[in-house]
């Protein structure tokens, strides 16, 4: 199957991290096809970066709907678009939010988000209550570092998680640890085994999620909500796959 992941800022480094935590839990045939943002932001860090990634993101799915892919991954945690994309495609449309939340509530009964600076705090609150989420979110924490500084100082910004982790569970009371950014997907497995705590990444969990919905055959409703853009004069909007 043809899994299509975007990562919607224009950072290749982040693409290629994502590609390698895509990779390590894909099935073997499926095809993972990487696409990076183009004239979007460096980062995703509030609400005007969300704004500025959805026109290029629903370009790209459109694009990758027109060559085939089965699924879609949007790889950022604030799953900006998400509600468009679905719009757009006939594919499954997974949002890197979602998906780790859904597996956090499937495999404990509270968790905690580590995320990165403070204003994404309350964005992520806001997906959570909308995912039906909010009561078993028991916090959403930052490591108060911008999105480009966790590679740039892995040691630093390892450290920093990892205590966050740690206080989510002795103070919050979780027991599982969601990574609210798409740049910690590296971490997971080592922040897993060295705090001793379940810690899940969204990108993997897209990827499974994304690949269970294929196999199942499920594809976007188009009834309601999601149904195709109608078109406009001038042809600015529909013309969906």
């Amino acid at each position: 199957m043809r899994i299509h992941v975007v990562n919607p800022n224009a950072t290749s480094a982040m693409t290629a991290q994502i590609g390698i935590a895509a990779h390590k839990v894909a099935r073997p045939g499926t095809v993972i096809e990487l696409v990076t943002g183009s004239g979007t932001p460096v980062s995703i860090e509030g609400y005007t970066d969300e704004a500025l990634v959805v026109p290029g993101l629903l370009a790209a799915i459109r694009s990758a709907e027109q060559h085939g892919a089965e699924a879609h991954v949007i790889a950022c945690f604030d799953d900006p678009g998400i509600d468009a994309a679905r719009e757009v495609a006939r594919a499954p449309v997974i949002g890197i939010c979602q998906a780790a939340m859904h597996a956090a509530t499937t495999l404990s009964t509270r968790f905690s988000v580590v995320t990165t600076l403070p204003r994404s705090v309350p964005i992520i609150e806001d997906l959570a209550d909308r995912y039906g989420m909010g009561r078993r979110c028991r916090r959403v924490r930052a490591i108060d570092m911008p999105v480009l500084a966790i590679e740039a100082d892995p040691d630093c910004s390892y450290e920093l998680i990892a205590s966050e982790i740690l206080a989510a569970r002795d103070e919050d009371g979780a027991e599982a640890v969601v990574l609210g950014c798409a740049g910690m997907a590296e971490l997971c497995e080592r922040l897993t085994a060295e705090t001793g705590i379940l810690v899940i990444d969204g990108v993997t969990a897209a990827i499974t999620m994304a690949e269970a919905l294929v196999a199942t055959g499920y594809r976007t409703s188009k009834i309601g909500a999601y149904a195709l853009p109608r078109p406009k004069p001038g042809g600015l909007i529909g013309e969906a796959a």
